[in-house]
């Protein structure tokens, strides 16, 4: 891929990015609200009213304790306060006088005539606020100062957007081709750090890849088992089984990102990589929209149906479950059908697909064809235990095929209660011994019949004609 990065920064860094970029710092100021505290990003000297309000408005704490004083001593001197009171100013409220703890009674308000209660204020300590004469007139005189600086910032705010936006396509370009840049820069930094490899594209419709990796999975484990994949003229259709929690899923999506990611331009995860070229990646991967009216086997429906009109030779589908979403006859039998219809074409795409529906193996559902491989991931379990707790997932991609899924320890490893596991095992123990499942036995259950059993007891020893009710069963006093 051609990556002219040095003809393309030197067509976005232009004369009109530089103006733009002095238009901005010649009028904003980002430090200038962290130390002053409160909201205001315009810079200083910019516009002299702004200044002489910001000024004002800074020094206003001064200036209402000053004038407080001054209102403190034309009280009454029997009003006593442990606190001052205080005159304020309450943004797009205006200034007030503030007691704190007591309101001021009827008797005291008598001898204020010009004190009009406002409102209270519940907190660490109660506080009541008046509208006086002096409070009056410094609304008059000074006004919502606060929003007097913010409209006025605005409106230069307003005045900076209309400039800056008459270099739109300049800026535009700039901004694309930076994010082209970091793009790039992400992929090398992380190729570098994970040691990826340079793929090597290739016209052939083959996939070839040495211990390929999951380039997310490996980064939130320890440990991360790498894998192959090779699939040619032959092999086209890959059938994956193995139990629960094995790395399936995983698999076949590491191998599709390593595809799309070598269509890129980018390094892969992997030691090598011989990748023919791809146009679509199809996947039925079993997710599920919250804004679609539609079931999750629907989407995936929707997905497969999509995957077999237009797959081509050069297309990469994934499957991974299909089928799960119904009853299993009809999943069986739509997942047979949806290999037999790539291996009958002439030209299949490349097939990743991953079920545990191993019917499909012992029926004819599936055709003899060239182009069909199955694979399993390969499972450490010296018993050959189903609930055998001694199992080992190797996470390795093996030749064959995998009859068991192992649910009953992936239930235990994912913390479900023993007893519904141990439940589940007698059951399975039981379908497949052909015998009657037997009743569910808890120590609830087990005293629920005790006490049944008990009054069984008693109703038996009941004696209809002396009507007596022998409390012991044995006849024994």
């Amino acid at each position: 891929m051609n990556v002219d990065l040095i003809g393309k920064a030197n067509s976005s860094i232009t004369a009109e990015l530089d103006y733009v970029s002095d238009l901005v710092t010649g009028v904003i100021d980002v430090q200038r609200g962290k130390e002053k505290g409160y909201e205001t990003v315009v810079k200083e000297g910019l516009c002299d009213e702004l200044d002489e309000l910001r000024m004002v408005y800074e020094g206003l704490p001064d200036f209402l304790e000053q004038v407080s004083a001054n209102e403190n001593a034309s009280l009454p001197f029997l009003f006593e306060c442990r606190i001052p009171p205080l005159i304020v100013y309450v943004h797009q409220i205006g200034y007030l006088m503030c007691f704190f703890d007591e309101k001021i009674s009827d008797a005291l308000l008598v001898g204020l005539p010009d004190y009009e209660f406002a409102f209270s204020e519940e907190g660490e300590e109660r506080r009541f606020y008046y509208h006086t004469q002096k409070t009056r007139e410094l609304d008059n005189l000074l006004g919502d100062i606060y929003h007097k600086i913010l409209d006025m910032e605005r409106a230069i705010m307003r005045d900076l957007v209309c400039r800056i936006l008459q270099f739109l396509p300049q800026l535009t370009k700039a901004v694309n081709f930076a994010a082209e840049l970091d793009c790039i820069l992400s992929l090398a930094v992380v190729a570098r750090q994970n040691n990826y490899v340079r793929p090597i594209l290739t016209e052939d419709s083959i996939l070839e890849i040495h211990n390929g990796r999951h380039a997310l999975q490996e980064m939130t484990v320890h440990t991360f088992v790498p894998n192959d994949t090779k699939i040619g003229d032959t092999g086209r259709i890959n059938i994956i089984t193995g139990p629960n929690y094995s790395g399936k899923s995983i698999y076949i999506k590491q191998v599709a990102l390593i595809v799309f990611l070598a269509h890129i331009g980018s390094f892969v995860p992997a030691d090598s990589a011989i990748v023919g070229l791809t146009d679509r990646i199809f996947c039925a991967m079993g997710s599920k929209s919250m804004t679609t009216e539609q079931s999750t086997f629907m989407v995936d429906l929707h997905q497969v149906g999509t995957m077999l009109r237009h797959a081509t030779l050069r297309s990469l589908c994934l499957l991974d479950e299909f089928g799960k979403g119904t009853l299993t006859e009809d999943g069986i039998g739509l997942l047979g059908g949806t290999i037999g219809h790539f291996a009958n074409s002439d030209f299949p795409p490349k097939v990743l697909l991953s079920t545990h529906l191993t019917e499909i193996f012992t029926e004819n559902y599936l055709p003899q064809s060239e182009h069909i491989k199955c694979y399993t991931m390969s499972v450490l379990n010296p018993d050959g235990q189903t609930s055998n707790d001694d199992i080992t997932f190797l996470y390795r991609l093996v030749p064959g095929q995998a009859f068991l899924s192992f649910g009953l320890h992936c239930a235990r490893l994912a913390g479900v209660p023993n007893e519904v596991v141990q439940r589940a095992d007698n059951i399975l123990e039981d379908i497949h011994s052909k015998r009657p499942i037997g009743r569910m036995v808890s120590e609830k259950l087990a005293a629920t019949d005790k006490q049944y059993q008990d009054a069984v007891a008693k109703l038996m020893a009941f004696d209809t004609q002396k009507g007596d009710l022998d409390r012991n069963p044995q006849g024994k006093k």
